[in-house]
């Protein structure tokens, strides 16, 4: 009779990027630190890039969880080149663990990941929905593409179903899990996505080279999204159109170069429509808000296509 070896212990590594948020990052990696559930044997390794953090992350880290790969970056690293520079540094062999720092998981998030992806052996992605912190709503997960002969492709969410995973075009990668097989038919994050934009070009290159991307069961963790009219951003109120433009271009939410790259790669004849609809969009709003006796009533969004509010960036 044959006897049938067990698998390996898994061996994963957590890739996370940083930057002046002591507090989260430490809530992030107790949570991590806290993890039950695991199959015998597993390790874990964890890679953070602190991109220029003044308020001291880099030091609380090294002395709260002394085991954590610490690397200094600028300020100028985001998180996509941050996370592909964890990586970098990462065991080839390994599963990887994408986590954002703002990110608390729930104690068995891991081993649902796990357990979901199961046969690691096999290529797989599996992203863990996240929870808003009044347990309200999901923020962030998995998306279905939805695609049509007279109207633009959009990514819809995909609610978790709490006793199965589900399947799923794209992801956003607050917390996802790539198998070693797909990390080695994929490779790692395209650094052509300097921050936004590469989780979800990621998912879509999986399902493109015929690897699932699975949602997992319930939520991994709580993470809130951020206010679509917060300071600082391009639809902000009371702004000029060319400060909105400005930001809308910017690194932080849809620059030129990557938003194109991601468009051309993924949606066909639609790409010059979709290309163009963030900036459409940023600037009719600048005008009706500037314009507005409130001093910043949004204005009504155009069609329902892939723009950054319908993107999962």
């Amino acid at each position: 009779m044959t006897r049938t070896e067990s698998p390996a212990p898994p061996k994963v590594a957590v890739l996370m990027t940083c930057h002046n948020r002591r507090a989260h990052t430490m809530a992030a990696l107790a949570s991590l630190h806290r993890q039950t559930g695991l199959p015998p044997g597993t390790s874990l390794t964890v890679h953070l890039v602190d991109a220029g953090s003044t308020d001291g992350t880099g030091a609380a880290v090294r002395a709260a969880f002394p085991g954590t790969d610490v690397v200094r970056a600028g300020p100028d690293v985001y998180w996509g080149t941050g996370t592909a520079m964890a990586a970098a540094r990462a065991d080839p062999g390994a599963h990887v663990l994408w986590l954002n720092d703002d990110v608390v998981l729930s104690p068995n998030a891991l081993a649902v990941l796990l357990h979901t992806a199961a046969p690691l052996q096999r290529a797989s992605v599996v992203v863990g929905a996240m929870l808003s912190a009044d347990g309200s709503r999901t923020t962030y997960g998995g998306y279905r593409l939805l695609r049509s002969r007279w109207r633009p492709p959009r990514l819809e969410r995909v609610e978790p179903d709490p006793r199965r995973p589900l399947a799923c075009d794209s992801c956003n990668g607050n917390a996802l899990l790539v198998t070693h097989a797909a990390r080695r038919a994929l490779g790692d994050l395209d650094p052509g996505f300097p921050h936004r934009m590469g989780d979800s070009d990621y998912g879509l290159r999986a399902r493109r080279a015929g690897i699932p991307v699975l949602l997992a069961p319930g939520h991994a963790g709580v993470c809130d999204d951020h206010p679509q009219f917060a300071p600082g951003t391009s639809r902000a109120t009371g702004i000029t159109v060319r400060t909105a433009l400005r930001r809308a271009t910017s690194v932080r939410e849809q620059p030129l170069g990557p938003w194109w790259r991601f468009c051309r790669r993924h949606f066909g004849v639609w790409s010059p429509l979709l290309f163009c609809s963030p900036y459409a969009r940023t600037f009719v709003t600048a005008v009706w808000t500037r314009r507005s006796p409130a001093g910043g009533v949004p204005a009504p969004p155009p069609p329902q296509s892939v723009t950054k509010d319908h993107l999962p960036l």
